[in-house]
């Protein structure tokens, strides 16, 4: 717990130098005028499908805003169902909030290959509400019908803008703390943006 205590702090400290950097440019006028918020608002998620032995099915809608040019936070709301043959299933639900940093904005501009597509990391801070009573979850102890769980996951993408304000993410995460097994790393994501 400790050392991913201090994976997120510094996390969050790399993330405010950029955003103080970024913030000083536009003081300084070398950026241009910040766009108005109801153009830096973005909404998409995430809708994940898996069918055989195994079946989860996900829905993640969110809403964020690009606080800076590179720096965007989000949050929205999570369901799971989730199923194993032979030991029926659960509905998982909660919520997630994450911040993403982009590092490349455009590779294009760097190796000149016809690939428009952009560099990000990601990190995300998921609260889920699980029942007790499966017999999914490794190290349950609990008592209660429902429990939750937090966890903090990290780790980088590739966006593929789809036009002026959309985007398809392609994000590979490692939970950083998943004590009921939970996650298989990395958690490979599918998500949209518009």
């Amino acid at each position: 717990m400790k050392k991913t205590r201090e994976i997120a702090i510094a996390g969050l400290l790399i993330l405010l130098i950029f955003a103080f950097a970024e913030n000083t440019l536009y003081s300084q006028g070398i950026r241009g005028e910040r766009p108005p918020l109801r153009e830096r608002i973005f909404f998409g998620g995430d809708l994940g499908l898996q069918f055989g032995t195994i079946t989860n099915i996900e829905i993640a809608p969110l809403v964020g805003v690009w606080l800076l040019p590179r720096v965007a936070i989000a949050a929205g709301p999570e369901y799971r169902y989730y199923a194993q043959k032979h030991f029926g299933g659960t509905n998982i639900y909660g919520g997630r909030a994450y911040t993403q940093l982009v590092l490349i904005q455009d590779i294009n501009n760097i190796i000149p290959a016809g690939l428009h597509l952009g560099l990000f990391l990601h990190a995300e801070d998921e609260l889920l509400n699980l029942e007790s009573r499966t017999p999914f979850w490794v190290n349950n102890q609990v008592t209660t019908d429902r429990f939750n769980i937090n966890t903090f996951l990290v780790g980088g993408g590739v966006s593929q803008p789809m036009g002026r304000r959309s985007a398809l993410n392609i994000i590979a995460l490692w939970a950083l703390n998943d004590p009921y097994g939970l996650y298989r790393s990395p958690d490979i994501r599918v998500s949209f943006t518009f």
